[in-house]
């Protein structure tokens, strides 16, 4: 036997296994080993086979005989992938991609408690524009595009205490200050998907950001443009969401 012909029944095999394991992934409630081989063409005794020896090693159960779902060893498997994922690490890539697109600061920042936190920036002398807030840098949420993101994706009553808490205290004349006017630029953020800052944290900048969302659809971090007033370019807003997505799926986001 030749190592090709040694080689093939193995990769049929896994082939099989990973038909096995997505039509499990496909249903909430245990499957019976007949529906498992009407789903996937496999003879019963063939899909037998392989599920007794996906369930010795814990990546099948059978909570009753004749029934399988997928097992706990997955779940262990998937929380060392999630541990080591990072979403610096995950967006440093496409961020350098976006500003080579724009030639504009492009920014990477997480939400703590009322402020978000900048964790990474591309940028460049080209873009012209002198970057204030370097990596660690802080700001208030409801005067920054990224901020606006996770007030918008918060719940109305956490809004209105943040409201509360921090007085929608202004930077500049464009600065929201009041809660209604707060109220209904967090719809708009809703209904776009994207969000904007016009000059409301710093007079001649303006911004557009995106959301990233990790496995359990959570938005854990803001990916935005900062640009001077008179450069931004709208048609760079579905790059940045593009962008934003892109970083979204590598840490299993699947919107």
């Amino acid at each position: 036997m030749t190592k090709k012909e040694s080689a093939s029944p193995s990769i049929q095999v896994l082939a099989r296994a990973f038909s096995l394991l997505d039509v499990l992934a496909s249903h909430q409630d245990p499957v019976s080993l007949k529906q498992l081989s009407e789903s996937t063409g496999l003879h019963p005794s063939t899909a037998h086979r392989i599920l007794n020896d996906l369930a010795a090693g814990r990546y099948v159960d059978r909570p009753e005989a004749g029934t399988y779902r997928l097992g706990m060893r997955l779940l262990e498997l998937g929380n060392l992938v999630k541990a080591r994922l990072d979403v610096r690490d995950a967006a440093i890539g496409p961020m350098r991609e976006l500003h080579k697109f724009t030639h504009q600061p492009v920014n990477l920042s997480v939400r703590q408690g009322d402020e978000i936190v900048y964790i990474e920036r591309t940028y460049s002398e080209r873009s012209g524009m002198q970057v204030v807030r370097a990596v660690g840098g802080r700001a208030p949420l409801h005067l920054t595009s990224v901020g606006k993101l996770f007030l918008a994706y918060d719940e109305p009553q956490r809004v209105r205490a943040y409201a509360t808490r921090t007085g929608l205290a202004g930077h500049t004349r464009n600065s929201i200050t009041d809660l209604p006017a707060l109220e209904r630029e967090l719809a708009a953020v809703r209904r776009h998907a994207a969000a904007r800052d016009d000059e409301e944290l710093e007079l001649g900048v303006r911004c557009m950001a995106a959301g990233i969302f990790d496995d359990q659809g959570k938005l854990v971090a803001g990916l935005s443009i900062s640009a001077p007033a008179d450069r931004l370019e709208e048609s760079w807003l579905d790059k940045v969401k593009a962008t934003a997505a892109q970083i979204s799926s590598a840490l299993g986001h699947r919107g």
